[in-house]
């Protein structure tokens, strides 16, 4: 089981490790790059919406920042 963050930014970033714990993953955003290091178990936590939101048409590298 992984925790993955997705749009986290700013203070929201540190009030979300605080109530869930450090995340295995970080997803600047909701595309189709963060639904496939997913894994069935996983546990996803949204700044904002949930799975259900439009996935963005790019995808971003997050590896390159972290």
């Amino acid at each position: 089981m992984a925790l993955h963050f997705v749009g986290f930014k700013n203070e929201r970033f540190f009030n979300a490790v605080r109530a869930f714990g450090k995340p295995d993953f970080i997803h600047r955003l909701w595309d189709e790059r963060a639904k496939a290091e997913i894994a069935e178990g996983d546990v996803v936590i949204f700044a904002e919406g949930d799975e259900t939101q439009p996935v963005k048409e790019f995808t971003y590298n997050d590896s390159a920042y972290f």
